[in-house]
């Protein structure tokens, strides 16, 4: 128990507001849950404490390698493996603590991949390394629900993501890799579990962040469309947004929802690419693959239906523009044969529409982050018309002071706002 705990309840019973009894009841409530809470330096050095004895192990191996036969080889290629088991079995057997679990699971993943390179590289069995981080992830799948392992699953998305990219952008035969799909949803019922029962563990956080990351990084390997490619991250990030206003997600902090400002800033990177003459041009003249027009369609679908959820169980708090801006480009890129100059438009209106209804989110959830967020998006989208248009030096000024001005005055109108709830709950309170 902590000394300021300590002091609080001194504090109490000399205000005779608890009895010696309660105090001591306290006391032993919280030693309790001291001792069982699972203690994270040392989960984190003993993490550590696996990888430097792996790599050890490599490098004193390694130093005498090419005097070894290859049966000797072979035994020393299968001694890390023997070794990781033995300890994840101990650690399950013995239901020990969380420390030895995610060592074990972290010694063994990493022995599995050292076992496999060491084997092939001694009977030169052919293959390259999207083959090897396929494999690898394959065989060590299973010890995400064998173990439960947090570390598990956070190694098991970065070897998908790592495969899919070097199968999927051209560095080896560039084919996609639709197996990442499989490698993806096995997390998945992990990741529903601990949002049922651990939703705001750090680990749910991470997960919050890692899961869309892979996705966004992944998605450009399955097509060769240029302007077809920024319509399916468009989907994407509209299925994100919407996934993260999502009760679960939302009466999280921001910070914690990954799903909900991956989906936001994505969104507005790519309508602001799409506010630029070349891209409506382009969207005139390209064809598309039936793979690249099935998977536009099933993330729009996907957006859609979650949107429809959203509704239905009543979790929409007002209209959010966000929710609904990769409609609006669907809907402009359907209709795009009017002419560019209609797209540009569009686009142009939809994003300054954005930034201004962030800055009202912002005054009205007093919250600075969100309205400088959307003054910085109509900051950013004079910026990209400073140098796409032929303005007056005069006029390009005048806009800039404007913006500066709003900023001032935006943040001042939220600043009063918070002085003046503060006054008033003062007041309640006093009465």
């Amino acid at each position: 128990m902590n000394s300021k705990l300590e002091r609080q309840l001194a504090e109490l019973l000399e205000a005779d507001i608890i009895n010696s009894e309660t105090a001591q009841k306290i006391t032993a409530f919280y030693h309790t849950k001291d001792e069982s809470k699972p203690n994270r330096l040392f989960t984190i050095f003993g993490v550590l404490g696996a990888l430097l004895s792996g790599l050890g192990i490599i490098l004193i191996i390694a130093h005498n390698w090419d005097d070894m036969p290859r049966n000797i080889k072979t035994i020393f290629a299968f001694i890390p493996l023997l070794i990781g088991q033995i300890a994840c079995g101990y650690s399950l057997i013995k239901k020990k603590s969380a420390t030895w679990i995610e060592s074990s699971a972290t010694f063994l993943i990493l022995a599995v991949g050292a076992t496999i390179s060491l084997v092939s590289q001694i009977y030169n069995i052919p293959g390259d390394l999207s083959n090897f981080l396929l494999v690898w992830t394959i065989i060590t799948a299973p010890l995400i629900y064998l173990l439960r392992s947090n570390l598990a699953v956070i190694i098991h998305l970065v070897l998908a993501t790592w495969y899919a990219c070097y199968s999927g952008y051209s560095f080896s035969g560039n084919h996609e890799p639709w197996l990442y799909l499989v490698l993806f949803a096995w997390v998945i019922p992990y990741y529903i579990l601990l949002q049922k029962q651990k939703p705001e563990t750090n680990i749910t956080g991470v997960l919050n962040w890692l899961l869309p990351l892979s996705l966004v990084i992944v998605l450009g390997t399955f097509t060769n469309g240029d302007t077809l490619l920024f319509l399916m991250y468009i989907g994407l990030f509209g299925l994100f947004y919407n996934l993260g206003q999502l009760s679960i997600f939302k009466n999280q902090k921001l910070r914690r929802n990954g799903f909900t400002i991956i989906g936001s800033l994505g969104t507005i990177f790519l309508l602001m690419t799409l506010t630029f003459e070349w891209f409506w041009k382009d969207a005139l003249k390209e064809t598309y693959d039936e793979i690249d027009v099935l998977i536009t369609i099933v993330l729009f679908i996907a957006g859609i239906a979650t949107l429809a959820y959203l509704h239905l169980k009543k979790q929409v708090q007002g209209f959010n523009l966000f929710q609904y801006a990769f409609l609006i480009i669907g809907l402009l890129y359907l209709t795009r044969g009017i002419g560019p100059v209609y797209g540009i438009v569009a686009t142009n209106l939809l994003v300054a529409a954005l930034g201004l209804f962030a800055v009202g989110i912002g005054i009205q959830k007093n919250s600075y982050g969100i309205l400088n967020y959307g003054l910085l998006i109509i900051t950013a989208l004079i910026i990209c018309r400073f140098f796409d248009t032929n303005l007056d030096f005069i006029f390009r000024g005048i806009l800039f002071i404007g913006v500066g001005a709003g900023f001032f005055f935006a943040n001042y109108l939220l600043i009063k706002k918070q002085r003046k709830t503060a006054i008033t709950s003062n007041t309640q309170s006093h009465e």
